[in-house]
Formats: C-alpha cells, sequence, structure tokens
C-alpha cells in the first residue's frame, strides 16, 4: 500500500470526515483540550512515543500497562493510554484523532472479550496517516479459530500484510512482542 492509498473506501473516510468536521468547540472545551494536552509534554521531550490502544476491563487493562510499562523502560520513549489524559471530553473521536495525530506510534492490543478499540481499529484502517504508523498485538485463542469475527480479521490482515501484526498468547509472549515494537 503506498501513502497515497487507504484500505478503506473514499466514501466511508468521507463520512467519518464530515462527522468530524460537523462538530464544533466552545472556548471552555478548547481551553480544557490545551489543558490535556499539556499532560502530553513528554511526547515532545523523547525520540518515540505510543499511544497504546485496548480493553480497560480488569485482567484486559492490566496487559495494557503491561505494554505500557515495557515501552517506557525503553530510555528514548514515552507510552501512555487513552485514560490517561484527563478531561471530560465530549467527543471521543475527536480526543482520539487529536492524540493520534502528536504521537510516533499507535498500538492495539486486541483482546475479543468483552469489547476491544473496534472504532478506533476503523480509524487505524481508514486513515493512511494512522495505518502507517500502527502496530497490533494481537492475542490468538487456542481453541477457537475465528475469535474476532471477519470485520476484525479484515483489519488484522492488512496489518499482517505489512508485517505490523504481532500475535501472543501469553503474557510472557505479549512482553516479548511488545520488545520487537520500532
Amino acid at each position: 500500500m503506498t501513502d497515497e492509498e487507504s484500505p478503506v473506501p473514499d466514501e466511508i473516510l468521507t463520512s467519518a470526515k464530515a462527522q468530524l468536521d460537523k462538530e464544533e468547540l466552545s472556548l471552555a472545551d478548547n481551553e480544557e483540550i490545551l489543558h490535556a494536552l499539556s499532560e502530553l509534554t513528554p511526547i515532545y521531550e523523547t525520540d518515540r512515543s505510543y499511544f497504546v490502544l485496548g480493553n480497560y476491563d480488569r485482567d484486559p487493562i492490566r496487559r495494557l500497562n503491561v505494554v505500557v510499562d515495557r515501552l517506557n523502560r525503553r530510555t528514548d520513549a514515552y507510552a501512555f493510554r487513552m485514560v490517561d489524559i484527563r478531561g471530560e471530553w465530549d467527543n471521543s473521536i475527536q480526543k482520539f484523532c487529536l492524540i493520534a495525530d502528536l504521537v510516533t506510534y499507535l498500538v492495539g492490543v486486541a483482546e475479543k472479550d468483552p469489547s476491544d478499540f473496534l472504532v478506533e481499529q476503523g480509524l487505524l484502517v481508514g486513515t493512511v496517516e494512522y495505518f502507517a504508523k500502527s502496530y497490533v498485538l494481537k492475542r490468538e485463542y487456542e481453541d477457537e479459530t475465528n475469535p474476532f469475527g471477519w470485520m476484525q480479521d479484515g483489519v488484522f490482515d492488512l496489518f499482517d500484510q505489512d508485517g505490523r501484526l504481532y500475535r501472543w498468547q501469553t503474557d510472557e509472549d505479549l512482553v516479548a512482542m511488545t520488545g520487537e515494537l520500532p
């Protein structure tokens, strides 16, 4: 895939961008966004920044925290989750896009239950700039052949074709795959 191509049809991208453009921000909203972004100064102070996405339920968030911790052990890196950016945001897609624009890498930790970062996955493959800097750590399940469904499998296939899909089963595998990220 070239920089100009997107794996998502133009009409879907146009619709999503139109929805984002429709949202108007008040002065108070802008102030809150600026305050929240001031918490991200480490993005500008390190060579690499990682925006880690995934499930926030008890066990999955523990694994997200492991990924964030491992990435933060790198001397030239800063990793964080969306919940680490405070503020009352009415539009989480705007929050995601604003942060995604600023970081070096987007890293998704994909697990099947009970939910995942589905909306963000669509944005990762639907935006050329986001896709180019995204990596997915996909959990493999021993007893299941298709735990995610055809839509997510299509997203994973795109990352796999670009060599940016890392598979894991155990926490030890997850740590090892995190170490493989740029």
